[in-house]
């Protein structure tokens, strides 16, 4: 299903949504992280402010809704984000890491994971990773499909 064919239906329970489709696919292992998201294990999510600003991305805001695709780009389900904050890496918190639903949810494979993701792209910027830099982190609830279904 596409990511407009997964709205227009959730449209159809709640019109107040809008037209507007923000769909995305986690960067690391879409398949399992969208499938970690529908199954509810997964309902938090992190990434790197200062790329925002590298993308001309605006940051993530609370009360909005995104189709979570997989790998191969069809839509898996839509999330409502319920949080948004923004800390320092060396401030997430173990609470946060276990909401994110991988590995083996504890905040040292949180680190690790992370750090080996952001890496790479705070290097093609031109940008320095520290334990400083600032992450964005959200949390959100799947609305469409509901669990179960």
């Amino acid at each position: 299903m596409t990511a407009e064919e997964l709205w227009q239906a959730y449209q159809k329970i709640n019109p107040s949504v809008g037209d507007e489709i923000d769909a995305w696919a986690f960067g690391v292992q879409p398949d399992l992280l969208a499938q970690l998201v529908l199954e509810g294990t997964k309902t938090a999510t992190a990434s790197a402010y200062e790329l925002y600003a590298v993308d001309q991305e605006p940051l993530p805001q609370v009360g909005t809704y995104d189709v979570v695709l997989d790998g191969k780009g069809q839509a898996v389900c839509i999330i409502h984000i319920t949080k948004v904050e923004v800390l320092p890496f060396n401030q997430v918190s173990a609470e946060h890491a276990y909401k994110e639903g991988e590995g083996d949810r504890s905040l040292a494979g949180w680190r690790q994971t992370h750090l080996d993701f952001f890496q790479p792209y705070f290097e093609e910027a031109g940008l320095v990773f520290s334990e400083q830099s600032p992450i964005v982190l959200e949390e959100f609830q799947v609305v469409y499909p509901q669990l179960g279904e």
